[in-house]
């Protein structure tokens, strides 16, 4: 599995409880978590002491963001469109 990158596409494979989420409309109404398989962006990497957290933005489908999240590796995976050279 190849490590994500900057501007990768995810999935959630953890619901992410909202009191983890900077939100950004007020319009969308959340049950407390956004839901498994939900599609982000990774918009930033931030390492620090020997662990990384992926900044992902989760957007409408017009592109309008309403959420970001730190997240760790192990509750996204990355969407990939085309199979890749071994």
């Amino acid at each position: 599995m190849k490590t994500p990158q900057l501007l990768d596409t995810i999935a959630i494979v953890k619901p992410i409880s909202i009191d983890r989420l900077s939100l950004m409309e007020s319009e969308y109404e959340f049950n407390g978590t956004l839901p498994v398989g939900l599609v982000g962006t990774i918009v930033n990497i931030h390492e620090h002491n020997r662990e990384i957290d992926y900044l992902v933005e989760f957007a409408d489908s017009d592109g309008c963001e309403f959420a970001i999240a730190y997240l760790q590796a192990s509750e996204f995976i990355t969407l990939q469109y085309e199979l890749t050279a071994a």
